[in-house]
């Protein structure tokens, strides 16, 4: 069985440990912070993070939640319900800290969206803006359906061997993610309830064709945060936008970092 990639460093934390890239930048620009997706990884985010940095002038901080590539492993069993909280109030803000990072540009998919959204309606002014890319604030009919279809690729399809390659240890990985959003209790996930106290502009990338979500979501994004909130629909797009409309999210997010920096501007 393949082992996830080595990456450049290690941090301890209250609950575990979680491995992390640090990619060197302009210090004046605000850092980008990735923040991946309920199956991703560090490494996962492949180049993206490199070139977003080269692109951008900016320093980047990619990391592993616990569960998740070479970080710890939690406890066996689903994550919490309120997995996504807990990373966004608690860890993220500790992690930031200890890297000595503020008011970082965050730049989330899917659940690493949702943990942005989050941790900048917790708190507002301690981020720059956010970058995100299929996130969710409720749970829809089709995100069910697709991670019960997640099941079934990690049962037989396949899956399983190609998690092996990103995490230590790819059952649990999947396990915990999979069980939480299964659980009917998770049909009532919403964290709309954050959105007013968003402040920071942000950039939001939906697919037209994510198996995961639709438009709704960033919908209620752009009705409901109080700061400036820039929409970008991709047609023809599933779930990854940042790996599968590259050409559309790789300039609309410099120019959006640029302006972040510049202090923002429409």
């Amino acid at each position: 069985m393949s082992t996830p990639p080595v990456l450049d460093g290690r941090l301890a934390l209250d609950d575990g440990e979680i491995e992390y890239r640090w990619i060197e930048g302009d210090p004046a620009r605000p850092t980008l912070v990735f923040l991946h997706e309920g199956l991703g990884s560090a490494a996962l985010w492949r180049d993206f993070p490199d070139r977003a940095a080269a692109q951008t002038g900016a320093a980047a901080l990619v990391y592993s939640r616990p569960g998740y590539g070479g970080s710890s492993l939690p406890a066996g069993g689903a994550f919490p319900l309120d997995y996504m909280h807990v990373e966004a109030e608690r860890r993220l803000p500790a992690i930031l800290a200890a890297l000595d990072v503020e008011r970082p540009l965050l730049v989330g998919h899917s659940d690493g969206g949702s943990i942005a959204l989050i941790h900048a309606g917790a708190f507002p002014e301690a981020v720059s803006g956010l970058v995100l890319m299929a996130p969710h604030v409720f749970v829809e009919d089709c995100s069910i359906c697709a991670i019960e279809e997640a099941r079934r690729a990690f049962d037989g399809g396949g899956l399983d061997k190609r998690l092996a390659r990103w995490h230590r240890d790819a059952a649990g990985t999947f396990d915990a993610w999979n069980l939480a959003w299964l659980d009917p209790r998770f049909r009532d996930w919403n964290i709309e309830g954050y959105l007013p106290k968003v402040t920071a502009p942000l950039l939001a990338f939906q697919g037209e064709a994510d198996p995961y979500g639709t438009r709704e979501q960033t919908d209620r994004i752009a009705a409901q945060v109080s700061g400036p909130a820039e929409i970008v629909l991709l047609p023809g797009c599933g779930h990854a936008p940042w790996r599968e409309a590259v050409d559309a999210v790789m300039p609309a997010m410099t120019d959006f970092a640029a302006r972040i920096a510049g202090g923002y501007r429409l």
